[in-house]
């Protein structure tokens, strides 16, 4: 009876064992374009792991903690090229069980994914694109948004001017749709926070080469002429998301003045200098990983992924709606060295978050700045509030 007994207990620990050892198996999807823009500057062209990158890193940090809590993630890449569509590959992967995507996708691509899958009950976490529209007038009930808006990055920057006294400025757009946008969203900044646009200027992109043996002749004398005469200003905000002017801007002004928004002092959710509230330790894990420093989409993916982890780690379960359910609710938060938790907008899954001001060699402040207030979180004196919104999730 004894060797019966004890036989019983080996056969049930072996068995309880072996179901220890299989781990809850979280599947997360990565959709991005199969090519990047090249910068104007040699020593900032992306990386071919540019995001996804930030990724991979979160996907080890929550497997870090996956270990006690029985749980496992893996990363699942499709690249995309320019005539792939994007339904049909968030489709292929809601077919393989995935129901947590990260997209790295233009408007208009990641609503035609997310409308795939609406139906699938796949969650998809947009990281790379600003445009405002897509938590507005064409937000979605599936669409978590990581990347900050346009109107957010014009609303952080505008504060620090306005905290500085800047509140003059001579404006310069350049002559594309995402241009626009970004001046669009500064013009709003303006007038909520008492700055005065004093001109505005367009740069014409002509095409051409943007690299010659006499560029640097040519911009010295082009860029001077082009901003002199204008009305007094305390400084320049360029609207130049195609990156075609922008950064020749600072030191070539007529008037010596200060420059931001897509040159000089930029905003951004996060940068390679950022070294506060632990961000340091951050930074040299990537570094050592990637050889080469963190940017801001490496950062918003990595948060992407982090918050699926935190949430599945908090709610101990893989399932779709409780996982998402927990992800707009008011009990989910995530760290991401920003010197405050970050938590959701639940009128239209933005993500709340300050946004970095920085020069390209140091962090010059953080938005939002001291004195705007809010009834419920400073960080909504970023971007389209909730009595502003025009987002009807459903």
């Amino acid at each position: 009876m004894i060797r019966l007994l004890a036989g019983l207990l080996f056969v049930l620990n072996t068995s309880v064992t072996a179901l220890a050892a299989d781990p809850v198996e979280i599947g997360v999807g990565y959709l991005r374009r199969a090519t990047v823009k090249p910068t104007l500057s040699l020593v900032e062209q992306p990386a071919a792991d540019y995001g996804v990158a930030g990724a991979r890193l979160a996907i080890d940090d929550n497997n870090t903690t996956g270990k006690f809590l029985n749980q496992h993630f893996t990363l699942h890449e499709m690249r995309l090229k320019e005539t792939d569509d994007p339904a049909k590959a968030a489709t292929q992967l809601a077919d393989q069980n995935i129901t947590f995507i990260v997209a790295d996708l233009p408007a208009e691509a990641l609503i035609k994914a997310a409308d795939a899958i609406r139906d699938r009950g796949v969650v998809l976490f947009n990281v790379g694109a600003t445009d405002d529209r897509l938590r507005e007038q064409d937000c979605r009930a599936n669409v978590i948004h990581v990347a900050p808006t346009r109107s957010m990055l014009a609303d952080a920057l505008a504060q620090y001017l306005v905290w500085k006294q800047w509140r003059r400025w001579l404006m310069v757009i350049g002559s594309h749709d995402e241009d626009r946008l970004f001046a669009d969203a500064l013009r709003r900044s303006a007038a909520r926070f008492g700055a005065k646009i004093v001109q505005e200027r367009v740069f014409e992109d002509t095409g051409g080469a943007r690299r010659t043996d006499s560029g640097v002749t040519l911009i010295q004398r082009q860029m001077p002429v082009f901003t002199q005469q204008a009305p007094a200003y305390d400084v320049l905000v360029a609207a130049d998301e195609s990156e075609v002017f922008a950064p020749y801007l600072p030191y070539r002004t007529w008037d010596p003045r200060p420059v931001a928004g897509s040159a000089g002092l930029v905003p951004k959710s996060w940068d390679a200098a950022q070294d506060q509230w632990g961000a340091v330790q951050m930074q040299n894990r990537f570094l050592k990983l990637n050889s080469r420093h963190m940017t801001a989409l490496d950062m918003q993916a990595w948060t992407a992924v982090r918050m699926i982890g935190e949430a599945v780690s908090r709610v101990n379960s893989a399932d779709r709606k409780t996982v998402f359910d927990f992800l707009r609710g008011p009990d989910f938060s995530v760290a991401a060295f920003k010197g405050q938790r970050l938590t959701l907008r639940p009128w239209n899954l933005q993500l709340r978050q300050p946004i970095l001001l920085a020069d390209g060699r140091m962090v010059v402040s953080v938005s939002p700045q001291e004195g705007f207030l809010h009834q419920v979180s400073e960080l909504d004196t970023l971007g389209v509030d909730q009595p502003e919104t025009r987002c009807k999730l459903h």
